[in-house]
């Protein structure tokens, strides 16, 4: 048995990050004395995206059974103990394809499987496990008198403590006018929500795989996917559904780029500078990491190493023209023609197990820049965002070939098209149902189009502190907005005089840029509104840390941060047992 310590420690949220999160914590030489998980839906380590909540059966993940973080058994192990009834392509482990995607509810079950067996192991361990399904965290409070105590109360108005705190609440999906209105829908989670025919146009707000889900939902609610003798899909439209069409609405215009074979890990910590690299860095350029120097040796000069052609055609271009080249490549096509071109080249990368070098590179670089993002002037985040993020966002999607093929079947079908919208385009509830949508086409046309079913499918929005559902850590001022500090107050001030949104004046005079979600450290530990380090808050919940973290989804990322908390809560905590005496005298008065 490893070193017991006297710590507990509160984890909300019982999704895949809090997996992850008991992954590293038992893989550490110290144990906590007790591990509190706190989950407000039926199940563990599922979450939202591999669960009922957020797909059906034709939902699949774009992550395949190589790619998955290392856990007790792998997916393989699962299978071969658990074969599917439902997924025939799963149903013998001997003749799984370790690069075939996996449906996300069968990747939920074996997420589900793993969080049990790390319970085991903990309590194995010899550490008590309190996990709570059904259980709807409503209140953290920092106790004032108890410098180290969390108060957190439950839905059903029960108190617990903790010495250590982490959030992993995982997605959030507000509702604005959902519910109010019929036919709008602010997100297309749950699918099941879906239900009925819609013999009718239906407006999609999005391309990301978000829009994608709704899409594969739809479709199956008015027609059906077939396999041609010669292997190729189908659509075949239902009796009843003979107007149904999809109208994809995207600013850039651009569908998902689709898996190719990789020759890289799925993710590794070499991409990434190490914080002894970025202090040395920031100590020898103004305190600051700058986003070219992360450009150059994250995705130039790796690839470099692997492509040095196409390195030679981009060696001298700067992150601006870099991006607007590859960008201007994507614009000179029709969206379905560079689609169906892409989809191509993915199969001649598969088929030859040879990677697309640069795209493979540029998504190691978006892995590897979540790091030093935190140490970003806001000039340079300002450039990432409007720069860059918009071709990353479309090449590391990664859509599954089986999704691209359904979604050519219904081109070819007629009943699906992508509109390109301008960046003021707006969507207004109409005052019976549905939607009205004002936008400006690529023809310069204005338009005033009625929906009776519009979905908002833009993919997880980040959220602020505002949104925060704990009034506890908001009101003791334990958590705050995330700011980024200029390198040139000038340029600060003079964004600042242009009213550009989220630039603020600080009481010292300089200026700073408030990106989305709260202030956090490298260890993901919450910093207080005099940006103070709380050593014992963690905040892991995605939608509250993309503003520090651009790319912030994903198993590998989950991995990669609960790796970097179990660190420094092994640095931390030593042994105390004046604290723990704390906690359970508190315990025993409210029970």
């Amino acid at each position: 048995m490893k070193n017991q310590l006297s710590t507990k420690i509160a984890v909300i949220g019982g999704g895949p990050a809090a997996l992850l999160t008991l992954k590293h914590i038992l893989k550490k030489n110290f144990h906590p004395q007790t591990i509190y998980v706190f989950e407000r839906n039926e199940r563990f380590g599922a979450g939202m995206p591999y669960g009922k909540l957020g797909s059906l059966e034709e939902h699949v993940a774009n992550v395949s059974a190589n790619e998955l973080p290392e856990l007790v058994y792998p997916f393989e192990e699962y299978l071969k103990r658990n074969p599917s009834l439902i997924f025939k392509d799963f149903c013998d482990s001997k003749k799984l394809n370790p690069h075939q995607v996996i449906p996300r509810l069968l990747l939920g079950n074996y997420l589900e499987d793993q969080f049990n067996q790390y319970i085991k192991l903990a309590k194995k361990e010899g550490i008590k496990v309190i996990a709570k399904t059904d259980t709807l965290v409503t209140d953290i409070e920092k106790l004032n008198d108890k410098e180290d105590l969390f108060k957190i109360t439950t839905e059903q108005g029960e108190t617990f403590f903790a010495d250590k705190v982490i959030l992993c609440t995982g997605h959030v999906w507000n509702k604005t006018h959902e519910e109010k209105t019929k036919g709008w829908f602010d997100s297309p989670y749950p699918p099941s929500k879906f239900t009925g025919v819609t013999n009718y146009s239906v407006a999609i707000r999005g391309t990301s795989l978000t829009a994608i889900d709704a899409v594969k939902t739809l479709a199956r609610l008015n027609g059906k996917f077939t396999e041609t003798e010669n292997g190729n899909i189908e659509f075949i439209l239902n009796k009843g559904s003979e107007n149904f069409r999809i109208h994809l609405f995207s600013t850039g215009g651009f569908l998902p780029a689709l898996r190719f074979h990789s020759e890289d890990d799925a993710y590794s910590s070499d991409w990434t500078m190490s914080l002894d690299e970025i202090y040395e860095y920031k100590e020898k350029n103004g305190g600051f990491v700058d986003l070219d120097y992360v450009f150059e040796i994250n995705f130039k000069l790796p690839l470099k190493q692997k492509d040095p052609e196409f390195y030679n055609h981009i060696k001298d271009l700067n992150l601006e023209e870099f991006a607007e080249k590859m960008l201007g490549l994507r614009e000179k096509y029709d969206s379905f023609d560079l689609f169906k071109a892409e989809y191509k080249e993915a199969e001649e990368s598969i088929k030859k197990r040879k990677s697309i070098t640069w795209k493979e590179k540029l998504a190691g670089f978006s892995y590897a820049m979540n790091y030093p993002a935190k140490h970003f002037s806001a000039e340079d985040m300002l450039r990432l965002k409007s720069v860059l993020m918009p071709l990353i966002s479309v090449i590391i999607a990664s859509l599954p070939q089986s999704s691209y093929r359904e979604i050519m079947a219904l081109h070819d079908a007629g009943l699906i098209d992508l509109i390109q919208v301008d960046k003021e385009s707006v969507v207004k509830p109409h005052e019976n149902s549905g939607c009205i949508y004002h936008y400006t086409n690529e023809n310069n046309d204005e338009r005033n189009e009625y929906y009776e079913i519009f979905i908002d499918a833009i993919g997880q929005q980040q959220m602020n502190l505002n949104d925060l559902p704990f009034e506890g850590l908001k009101n003791q001022n334990v958590t705050s907005s995330a700011f980024l500090s200029f390198k040139n107050d000038d340029i600060g001030k003079e964004l600042l005089e242009e009213k550009t949104e989220n630039v603020v004046k600080g009481y010292n005079n300089n200026y700073y840029l408030k990106v989305p979600g709260l202030g956090i450290n490298d260890y993901f530990q919450s910093l207080n509104i005099y940006n103070e380090t709380v050593d014992n808050l963690f905040i892991m919940a995605v939608p509250f840390i993309g503003g520090l973290n651009p790319d912030y989804s994903g198993l590998d990322f989950c991995d990669t941060a609960a790796e970097k908390i179990s660190e420094i809560l092994s640095k931390n905590n030593l042994s105390n047992s004046e604290s723990d005496q704390n906690i359970d005298d508190l315990q025993k008065n409210i029970v």
